[in-house]
């Protein structure tokens, strides 16, 4: 963190905000949104995300490795998109995440296991809104979020915001997130620290997993 960053950190905790949530004991694994529209440079919606799912990939494998849950969100629409409300008037650009295209397929290269984790098929920001999210994290005594995916200042940063209010404490893995632009990405996770969400390194969210595994008891 460069010094600008630490003074506007500092001026943030003096007033009472960015304090650590600490880390729950039953993680589950959020993958947002790294499918191959967003992965792949052919799509219209596509980014340079390459770093983020190499990163995403080892967070993924150390949940396998612990036998945690991953969950995985995908954007879809019909044909039509009549099921995607205002938002893809908004982003045009979404229209492309359709049934029958490659784009909604989850890039494989995340280590994405359909025989052991969860998709889940979104038509909004959050991996939360108008999904059986919750439900699945709840039925799995799941008490934390692992977040990694795209884009920081869209969806993920909905999902972590959902998270929170719903009860289930966000960790956001730093390199493991991505966004189309520098400056949105860094500026949302400040305020995702700040407001919102702890955040971690790729190998403090491997290390936290295994020992979800090893000292809680799965």
């Amino acid at each position: 963190m460069d010094e600008v960053s630490e003074r506007l950190l500092d001026f943030y905790r003096a007033r009472g905000l960015g304090s650590k949530l600490g880390m729950g004991w039953r993680p589950a694994v959020l993958v947002v949104d790294l499918q191959r529209g967003f992965t792949d440079s052919a799509s219209s919606l596509g980014g340079d995300l390459d770093d983020v799912v190499g990163f995403t990939r080892q967070v993924v494998d150390a949940a396998h490795r612990a036998g945690r849950p991953a969950f995985f969100t995908t954007i879809v629409y019909d044909l039509a998109v009549s099921n995607g409300g205002l938002w893809p008037k908004k982003v045009p650009g979404l229209k492309e995440l359709v049934e029958g295209t490659p784009w909604i397929e989850i890039d494989a290269r995340t280590g994405f296991d359909p025989a052991r984790d969860t998709l889940i098929r979104k038509q909004y920001a959050s991996a939360f809104f108008a999904t059986p999210l919750a439900s699945l994290l709840t039925a799995q005594q799941c008490d934390s979020v692992v977040v990694c995916g795209a884009t920081t200042s869209g969806c993920v940063r909905a999902s972590v915001v959902d998270a929170i209010q719903y009860g289930f404490n966000p960790q956001v893995v730093l390199e493991a997130v991505g966004d189309r632009a520098q400056a949105p990405h860094e500026a949302n996770l400040f305020d995702m620290m700040a407001k919102y969400a702890d955040l971690l390194t790729t190998q403090e969210a491997s290390d936290y997993l295994k020992s979800a595994q090893t000292n809680r008891g799965g």
